[in-house]
């Protein structure tokens, strides 16, 4: 290993670790030992820390106790006249260096500092990463349409190369974080100069000004195998091989690097993530830590994001219709705002809608957009509103009438991911914007058909040979589709809505997850959707249609060994080679027995309140405390991981209306607690559930976070209201 990286990795460990050391001591002073700490909504306390040596960080006592263990990690610098191979010492440092930065970032959070605001610009950066963020992307992750993330440290020679990098990274569908500053300039800046969108949406993520910001992206890494990989906080061998096999990324430096930049990257390469220079920097080759390169330079700014792909490893295929702006799922959360617009259509504007029907092999012509409208062009370049109709016709040999609201469903990603193009809703309740960059840049409107033809193709390769799309941008011929749309959409709601776990003997996994999760196996069935909220049976049939040996697989649902609970023999058959041995038996309808595993991903979480013989549940992002006395955070920490933990269960939201939930434990009668986002969000369809079920009432009677946050409150009330569970059976 160069001795210039070992000294710097070295130097700089020592210089994180005093600073971390005064600021410690100066806020104990201050705050006294017992004072408590933790970053917002979290069930990690300091993350790193609790992962690799299983201490809790709670309080500023606890700081000083984990700061005795970076400088455990410490070395002495290189001798002057004395080579020999650095490697075991650089990556000690590093790994100091992250927990000295955890500390220093917690105590800047204590301070009032975090997260950081430029003083320039006004800018708030993003900070500490969420669990609930981390599990809000986790389905991305794991499918593959976010193969992996950059931390990018520094800033570009100029705003423009600084674009430019996000763009191809944005293009490539990774996500970006940034940190650090060069001489007080940064990419943050240079984006925010040259108008780029920033945040989550956008899948572009300023940390914080500083190189030590890029801790919080380590930080989202750990949890990774923390939350999705069930890995024990201690296991650090286990965590690092985890980092390294399985998520997915690197570093993009620019600019002079200083001692601080190559510890922080020393921490980062012991996470088997290498980091790609643009200065002529001493290389590091040995493959072992990371699986290709550690430390690699590339001088040409725009060969520097296919450099960083190919050192981390990753397989990125891009599919790109024929537009003339950039497409890709990092656009899919881009805003365009009124002053932005150049049309729009449908929402409460005009007449709108989007339909995918099913047609013969000779009635449609393959890849063939037509726009029907008198003079349509005239009106499209006035800008402004228009009606417009969406017509996608698909034929092909393992095409089924089932697969039409599937594919109809994907019109919203497929004109999302248009850069400058907004999509909102879906039938005949969307809306559509498009921005004056895009039309700037050539886009019109027979590239909306372009990219429903090129994508359904794509997406949909398996069951559809043919596609081909209508534009129609006259009212009337948009009224009288819309109504022939509307009678189908009907016909469709009542032909699914009869569909019942009973009428079918095939159920499908969704395996996704186990690329994070290795012992998780979703099971899901009509009644049943994934508890990540993105998979139903209907996708998972058309998943398996176009991908035979993808990630949902037929389950043969076998005998039927208990009708209450809902255990089959094909299904525990099939968990037990799906999950390698670690979960041998399932029960559908229950939580009390055998219940469903959980990666991560899920939407909410149920958990048994027993004093109230009923159950409670909470939805991610919920960041109060529940009835059982653990936020959402906490809970999260203990049942995702690929176990099953009877109790206690992730779910999707809809799965809450559905007639199978908790079948086996008395059904929707056994809610005695719920948020009050979860109330309002399902009203319509819990209330009619309710009402099936001869407790019409029930919602009522149902508390939330306005009524009781702990149990005692909370019986009081489901005495008051009379609440069924109360006169139910016992649970346990």
């Amino acid at each position: 290993m160069s001795k210039l990286i070992a000294s710097a990795a070295i130097k700089g460990a020592h210089t994180l670790v005093k600073k971390a050391e005064d600021m410690l001591q100066k806020v104990i002073v201050e705050k006294g030992e017992d004072f408590a700490f933790e970053f917002p909504d979290t069930a990690f306390y300091l993350p790193m820390i609790y992962a690799m040596t299983t201490f809790p960080v709670k309080t500023l006592g606890d700081m000083r106790v984990a700061l005795g263990m970076a400088k455990e990690l410490l070395h002495e610098e290189p001798e002057e006249h004395l080579w020999k191979p650095y490697l075991g010492e650089a990556l000690d440092s590093g790994m100091a260096t992250l927990f000295a930065e955890e500390i220093i970032l917690a105590l800047k959070y204590i301070n009032g500092l975090e997260p950081a605001k430029d003083t320039e610009t006004g800018y708030v950066y993003n900070g500490f990463i969420t669990d609930t963020i981390q599990r809000n992307l986790g389905i991305q992750l794991v499918d593959g349409t976010m193969p992996g993330f950059a931390v990018i440290i520094g800033a570009a020679p100029n705003d423009e190369t600084a674009v430019n990098i996000v763009r191809k990274l944005q293009g490539k569908n990774i996500l970006t974080f940034l940190s650090g500053h060069v001489n007080g300039n940064s990419v943050t800046k240079q984006l925010l100069r040259k108008g780029v969108e920033l945040g989550w949406d956008t899948r572009i993520v300023p940390l914080g000004p500083d190189t030590e910001h890029a801790l919080y992206a380590a930080d989202w890494a750990i949890r990774a195998s923390l939350i999705y990989g069930g890995k024990k906080p201690g296991d650090y061998k286990e965590h690092l091989k985890y980092q390294k096999d399985r998520v997915f990324a690197f570093a993009v430096v620019l600019g002079e690097l200083d001692d601080i930049i190559w510890t922080t990257g020393a921490g980062a390469i012991n996470m088997g993530f290498p980091a790609i220079c643009d200065t002529d920097v001493p290389v590091i080759h040995p493959t072992g830590v990371c699986i290709y390169e550690e430390v690699e330079k590339e001088l040409d700014h725009n060969k520097i994001v296919q450099k960083a792909i190919e050192v981390r490893g990753l397989k990125i295929i891009v599919e790109k219709p024929p537009i003339p702006v950039a497409y890709g799922p990092a656009f899919e959360g881009e805003r365009i705002r009124k002053e932005d617009m150049f049309l729009e259509f449908g929402g409460t504007r005009t007449p709108s809608f989007e339909w995918v029907r099913m047609r013969g092999m000779e009635d449609i012509e393959d890849g063939k957009v037509v726009v029907v409208g008198n003079n349509w062009q005239e009106r499209y370049e006035k800008g402004g509103e228009m009606p417009l109709g969406i017509v996608v016709d698909v034929a092909g040999r393992k095409m089924q009438k089932d697969f039409e609201p599937v594919i109809e469903r994907k019109i919203h990603s497929n004109i999302n991911e248009a850069q400058g193009v907004w999509h909102m809703g879906q039938r005949d309740i969307n809306w559509m914007r498009i921005s004056h960059n895009a039309k700037k840049e050539g886009f019109t409107l027979e590239h909306l058909g372009i990219i429903n033809a090129t994508m359904t193709h794509h997406r949909f390769r398996a069951i559809v040979d043919k596609v081909q799309v209508t534009i129609y941008t006259d009212g009337s011929d948009v009224l009288r589709l819309m109504e022939e749309a509307r009678s189908v959409y009907k016909e469709r709601d009542q032909r699914l809505g009869g569909l019942v776990d009973e009428a079918v003997d095939i159920f499908y996994s969704c395996l996704l997850c186990q690329s994070f999760a290795p012992s998780h196996v979703c099971v899901i069935s009509p009644e049943r959707l994934g508890l990540c909220g993105a998979y139903s049976w209907l996708d998972c049939k058309a998943a398996f249609e176009i991908d035979p040996t993808g990630g949902n697989q037929p389950i043969i649902k076998g005998e039927l060994l208990d009708e209450r609970y809902g255990r089959y023999t094909g299904i525990d058959e099939y968990l037990k080679k799906a999950s390698g041995g670690a979960v041998e038996t399932l029960n559908l309808y229950t939580i009390m027995e055998n219940p469903m595993t959980s990666c991560g991903c899920f939407e909410c979480i149920i958990a048994i309140i027993p004093e109230a013989n009923g159950v409670m549940i909470v939805q991610r992002g919920h960041t109060e405390m529940t009835p059982v006395g653990m936020k959402f955070s906490t809970l999260a920490g203990s049942v995702g991981g690929g176990t099953q933990n009877p109790g206690f269960m992730g779910i999707g939201r809809n799965f809450i209306v559905s007639k199978k939930f908790l079948h086996g434990d008395g059904g929707i009668k056994r809610i005695v607690w719920m948020t009050k986002n979860l109330k309002e969000s399902l009203k319509e369809a819990f209330e009619k559930r309710a009402e099936e079920e001869g407790v019409p009432d029930l919602l009522d009677k149902i508390a939330d976070e306005t009524v009781a946050e702990d149990s005692e409150k909370l019986l009081e009330f489901l005495t008051s209201v009379g609440h069924p569970a109360l006169e139910m059976e016992p649970m346990l």
